[in-house]
């Protein structure tokens, strides 16, 4: 019942701060095991993507320090969420969203472990690409824009709801990193994840990645069509 309420609490609130714009929504599967990977510019980032990937079987991953709050910690309990340290890595943790992952579960998760202070797409890490070639379960880029704390906030005390677009790209799947060039591969698989994500944002916004010879070659792909600047004003 609790967790029924958090999600009930969670798209009103949405709804009440925020003018969504979806494209190519089609695209995010609606069943079976999802890894979703997107930038990350607010802190209503997450929220964003629970409320347009409508589905019951999340898995929730909490930075440590929430665990300080009692009532982000109560949410964050409510629909079972894994408290995760981002500067250490934690096996313990990715055993447990592995065992989620192979019983279907949707992960939301950020590549680059942080939220980006100026709107720049920041370096991805590898626990992403580790997690989908260790798992076999695809992963769906997606880009999010407009959701910047400086943006929502002021729009917020006017009491203004943001414009905020979110964009799916393709799910992309990765074969298993062998032990003899793990990292290497690792890496490669990351930058594909980021430059997917870079390719979904307007050129502004694709900071480490804007001259990342991989997303010059998805740009030049046909059919690509490059996303418009959104009016935030």
């Amino acid at each position: 019942m609790l967790e029924r309420f958090v999600r009930f609490l969670n798209r009103l609130l949405v709804k009440a701060i925020l003018d969504l714009e979806f494209l190519n929504l089609e695209t995010a599967p609606r069943e079976g095991a999802l890894i979703v990977a997107g930038n990350h510019l607010g802190v209503l980032d997450a929220m964003i993507v629970f409320y347009v990937i409508d589905r019951r079987d999340y898995i929730v991953m909490v930075a440590e320090y929430h665990r300080q709050y009692a009532f982000r910690r109560f949410l964050a309990n409510q629909v079972d969420a894994i408290f995760v340290d981002r500067y250490q890595a934690d096996f313990t943790v990715l055993r447990e969203v592995l065992k989620r992952l192979k019983t279907g579960g949707v992960l939301i998760i950020s590549p680059e472990g942080t939220r980006s202070k100026t709107g720049d797409l920041l370096p991805g890490q590898p626990g992403t690409a580790y997690l989908a070639a260790k798992s076999g379960v695809p992963v769906l880029p997606v880009s999010i824009i407009g959701s910047e704390d400086r943006l929502v906030m002021p729009n917020l005390k006017r009491l203004r709801r943001s414009p905020v677009r979110i964009t799916f790209g393709e799910p992309i799947t990765f074969e298993p990193a062998s032990r003899e060039n793990r990292q290497e591969v690792l890496q490669g698989y990351t930058d594909e994840i980021m430059c997917q994500i870079a390719a979904l944002l307007p050129e502004s916004y694709r900071g480490a990645y804007s001259d990342h010879p991989r997303l010059n070659e998805i740009i030049n792909e046909p059919g690509y069509q490059a996303p418009d600047v959104l009016n935030t004003g």
